[in-house]
């Protein structure tokens, strides 16, 4: 018989329990785990609180949950990265570095074609186009163009001039999904005189969009100098 919880029932404690008995083997690999019903039982919580539970862990690619044919260990678990969207800011000081911001334009645009089909848009539709430069000991660190949706709640009231997109975005806009690209590219002359650096160098560049439900709310390019490196957790 499985041990009580300890503390009170909530979907993170039920959610480390069923962790530990993946990890311990109690819920074999290919094996059906109990149902819902019975884990709600077995913690005495509510069923929607198991659900919560699982739901993650399906996603992190630790349980498999098909319709019908109840929760499953995986045989060959997919581990799934996770990404947190960085305030660059925070970047820069992690580094040791101090951070400047400059805002380099604003202006509602009609969207271009191609982030159009990034974020499923009509070819008619007009964004908040924000362009910024920000600095590590003042020399440019990074290169932010970002299209924001109008529709963003407290958007309008946002003061670009003083803090980036990229910083107002991650404090103010909640998001549920989203997709990154990374890639490099060659510096040509304009990213060659923003960060003094050869024609044809070679730049570090994400391209990320975001999401709230059906909501697209950004589109961006960073672009960052010469030399730079990303580092994150699995």
């Amino acid at each position: 018989m499985a041990k009580p919880l300890s503390g009170p029932v909530t979907w993170q404690t039920i959610q480390a329990e069923a962790l530990r008995r993946i990890r311990d083997r109690e819920w074999k690999p290919g094996a059906q785990i109990p149902h819902e019903a019975q884990l709600a039982a077995e913690f005495g919580c509510a069923r929607a609180t198991v659900n919560r539970a699982l739901r993650e862990l399906a996603e992190l690619g630790l349980l498999e949950r098909r319709r019908k044919a109840g929760t499953r260990v995986p045989l060959n678990p997919v581990r799934r990265a996770t990404f947190q969207i960085p305030i660059i800011r925070h970047d820069v000081e992690g580094r040791g570095a101090s951070h400047s911001y400059q805002r380099l334009q604003q202006a509602i645009e009609p969207v271009p074609a191609s982030i159009q089909g990034q974020l499923d848009l009509p070819p008619d539709c007009k964004f908040l186009h924000v362009t910024a430069l920000h600095l590590a000991d003042g020399a440019a660190f990074c290169h932010e163009d970002r299209w924001i949706n109008p529709a963003v709640p407290g958007l309008e009231s946002a003061d670009f001039s003083k803090v980036s997109p990229n910083e107002w975005l991650v404090q103010n806009a909640a998001f549920s999904g989203g997709g990154i690209e990374f890639f490099a590219t060659e510096a040509d002359a304009a990213m060659s005189a923003l960060f003094g650096c050869p024609q044809g160098a070679a730049l570090f560049v994400m391209d990320r969009t975001t999401w709230a439900g059906p909501l697209a709310i950004t589109a961006v390019r960073l672009t960052y100098a010469p030399g730079h490196r990303m580092t994150t957790a699995i």
